[in-house]
């Protein structure tokens, strides 16, 4: 699949619904991120902008990336007067990435139904944080309930699966936290369930 191609797969799937995502900011963002000093933060597969407008909110300066148009023009209409601390860009993260050097990144179940070289950008996006910063990379554990069968060949990666896949040297980071985390989900029909999430936490080495 090319890039138009992905980038219009995911158009498809936010243009059917008027809002697909909650609006709030993701559970393990706020975690780790309330207590912070504000900073530079880069928001990887950003959305309709939950977490580039919860972290603005609190005096980031945020460049938030996602591959879909249809979600960065929620996202930017959404913003308001938040609008002059996040940066909205468009990229094909296979192709492309901004520019710079960051406190925090952020990659929020950046997971894909299309075949791609995950680990490539996950080094890249590393490679991104600014010494003393953090790399915050949090997947799904595994599918809710509500999916079905649509998920049941798929390999859910753990934590120790992700970190060795990264191939992060010791001597540049330090592994501040990494494992599951349970998480109360809704489903679309409003069906509840606890899931889990796989939290790393990476602080680069200054």
């Amino acid at each position: 699949m090319n890039s138009a191609e992905t980038q219009e797969l995911w158009n498809t799937m936010y243009r059917e619904s008027a809002r697909r995502w909650s609006g709030a900011a993701n559970v393990r963002l706020v975690e780790v991120a309330d207590a912070l000093p504000p900073g530079r933060a880069l928001d990887l597969g950003c959305g309709e902008g939950g977490d580039a407008k919860w972290l603005a909110l609190r005096d980031w300066q945020v460049t938030a990336v996602d591959i879909s148009d249809e979600a960065l023009r929620r996202a930017a209409e959404d913003a308001g007067e938040l609008a002059s601390r996040i940066d909205f860009q468009h990229h094909d993260l296979t192709r492309s990435f901004p520019d710079g050097e960051f406190d925090l990144v952020s990659a929020q179940f950046l997971q894909s139904p299309v075949e791609w070289d995950r680990y490539t950008l996950l080094r890249r996006a590393a490679a991104a944080v600014a010494p003393g910063g953090l790399f915050l990379l949090v997947d799904h554990g595994e599918a809710p309930p509500w999916s079905g069968h649509c998920h049941q060949d798929h390999h859910f990666a753990s934590v120790q699966e992700v970190l060795a896949g990264l191939a992060l040297p010791e001597s540049d980071w330090e592994v501040v936290r990494a494992g599951a985390a349970m998480r109360d989900a809704t489903g679309p029909d409003g069906q509840q369930a606890r899931i889990a999430d796989n939290v790393m936490v990476l602080r680069r080495r200054g």
